[in-house]
């Protein structure tokens, strides 16, 4: 079972992805104004790779993104992916 929690500030945030009580993954971003967030780096720890980690944090921040009102640009290459092959998150891009 995933576990994935957030932590934000006023100038930047994270997901963390835990699993089994370890740190599986972790996906940074960085506040644009404050309507918007650009995620910067998505990371998911070796032992953790294929298990949908990264993609599992990139529907957090959309999730959150929606409950908030907010926009994303996804600069990490791989938040990018993401959203380039999900048509049904576009919804929260700027």
């Amino acid at each position: 079972m995933m576990e994935i929690v957030q932590e934000n500030s006023e100038r930047k945030g994270f997901f963390k992805a835990i699993i089994d009580g370890k740190e599986a993954g972790l996906m940074t971003y960085t506040w644009a104004g404050t309507t918007k967030f650009i995620i910067d780096h998505t990371e998911v720890h070796e032992n953790f790779k294929g298990k949908n980690v990264g993609k599992q944090l990139v529907l957090k921040a959309v999730a959150f993104a929606r409950e908030n009102h907010l926009k994303i640009m996804p600069l990490c290459p791989f938040a990018k992916s993401v959203f380039d092959k999900n048509e049904d998150l576009k919804d929260v891009l700027f």
